[in-house]
């Protein structure tokens, strides 16, 4: 293992407190409303697809497209966030995505339902949407001193969390009195706000990777190659990265039959579908709230395998009893496994990987476990479509417990999994 491939503590800056930091306060700030819009399209493009075809096939195959450009993204991603200056970056995907979300509401005013419209600009979107997040994961250690990553990531998830408490239930009036376009609309003018408050920070900037080559075609294969050789170099980056892509094949088609459950088989209307998930979204808050206690004191592997087990017990029991009231707690408690796993992972990853790797290294990662995502959503929906909502799930539910138990055969198990 080379120099710059060694897992390295961050030395940062002296530590003041996070409510003092004006620049993680306004970061924060942005984030807020960004992450408030974007739990409306959550809802939103889900229903308009549902609306327009009132298939649940349709809406597992715009998402995905839109993971497809995902992965397609963390070809690059990283290598944007570690060459250029990250803050621009995150604003230029603001307005990209404020442009691109904006033009549904004028193509559905203009020309009708035309719903082929929906897959470039969500595919567009993603790739936006993948670069955006690399960069602000990115951004958190220059923000930050390292021994507040994990609190910094908490309360950002945790506001994310609150967003989509109200976003979905917003998302679900809004869409029941004026119908899904409005809420799309809303969505698209979160961006132009998230965009103006990056316009006001400063992020400290990147420790230069010394050893680099000059530009060039062999420097452009370095750097797709180097954030995959430190994730499989390192044991248990490899390990929840080869966890994670399971997961994620099980889970991205997840919110649509949700949605499809309470729509469909359940009976109920959009202004109960934002509800649900709405409410779900405080397990979310929850997981925030609890995350770096639980780190502090059980270490890294055990929240995360105790979060995915939770998660597979609740999708399980949503498919085997078949009543709202349990549809709300398996997705309360799948959002606060998903939400606990993932400020974990996120929290490893800044804390063991150089800031000059940390793009590519986070790219990568997602890269990865991203891979299989869309291809799981189209499977899932369109199992769905044609056996029904329970069987599946009770499906998913028990793969997820598998996963946990392979999980347990991996450095993921340990407590002590960043060094130090």
């Amino acid at each position: 293992m080379t120099q710059a491939e060694t897992p390295v503590r961050r030395p940062g800056p002296t530590a003041a407190p996070l409510l003092r930091n004006r620049d993680f306060l306004v970061f924060w700030a942005a984030q807020a409303l960004s992450a408030l819009g974007s739990s409306f399209s959550l809802v939103a493009m889900p229903l308009l697809v549902l609306h327009a075809t009132g298939s649940v096939a349709q809406m597992g195959l715009i998402t995905g497209v839109a993971g497809a450009g995902t992965v397609a993204t963390g070809l690059f991603a990283g290598i944007l966030v570690d060459r250029y200056d990250r803050r621009r970056l995150m604003i230029t995907c603001d307005v990209a995505r404020l442009l691109l979300y904006g033009a549904v509401p004028v193509v559905w005013w203009i020309a009708g339902e035309l719903v082929w419209v929906l897959y470039p600009i969500m595919a567009m979107a993603a790739v936006f949407q993948m670069v955006f997040d690399v960069g602000c994961s990115a951004a958190v250690p220059s923000l930050v001193a390292r021994e507040q990553i994990t609190s910094a990531n908490s309360r950002l998830e945790a506001t994310y969390a609150i967003g989509f408490v109200l976003g979905p239930m917003a998302a679900g009036l809004v869409a029941s009195l004026l119908g899904p376009v409005t809420a799309v609309t809303f969505d698209a003018l979160t961006f132009g706000v998230s965009a103006a408050g990056l316009l006001m920070i400063r992020l400290r900037p990147a420790v230069p990777d010394t050893a680099a080559p000059a530009a060039g075609p062999r420097s452009v294969w370095r750097d797709l190659v180097v954030g995959l050789r430190f994730l499989w170099r390192t044991p248990v980056l490899r390990a929840i990265t080869l966890l994670y892509t399971p997961v994620t094949f099980l889970s991205l088609g997840l919110v649509d039959v949700f949605i499809y459950y309470v729509r469909h088989d359940l009976g109920q209307g959009d202004r109960v579908v934002g509800t649900l998930l709405g409410a779900a979204s405080t397990g979310a808050i929850v997981a925030a709230l609890v995350t770096p206690a639980g780190r502090r004191l059980l270490g890294f592997g055990p929240p995360w395998l105790t979060a995915y087990l939770a998660c597979g017990v609740a999708i399980a029991a949503a498919g085997f009893v078949f009543h709202l009231a349990v549809v709300l707690v398996a997705a309360t408690v799948f959002a606060f496994g998903e939400t606990m796993a993932g400020i974990s992972s996120a929290s490893l990853r800044q804390t063991v990987t150089p800031d000059h790797l940390l793009g590519r290294v986070t790219s990568a990662f997602w890269m990865v476990h991203h891979a299989f995502g869309p291809l799981g959503a189209l499977v899932l929906t369109a199992v769905v479509a044609r056996t029904g909502v329970r069987g599946p799930l009770v499906a998913v539910g028990v793969l997820f417990v598998v996963i946990v138990c392979a999980g347990l055969a991996t450095p993921v198990r340990s407590r002590h999994a960043v060094p130090g």
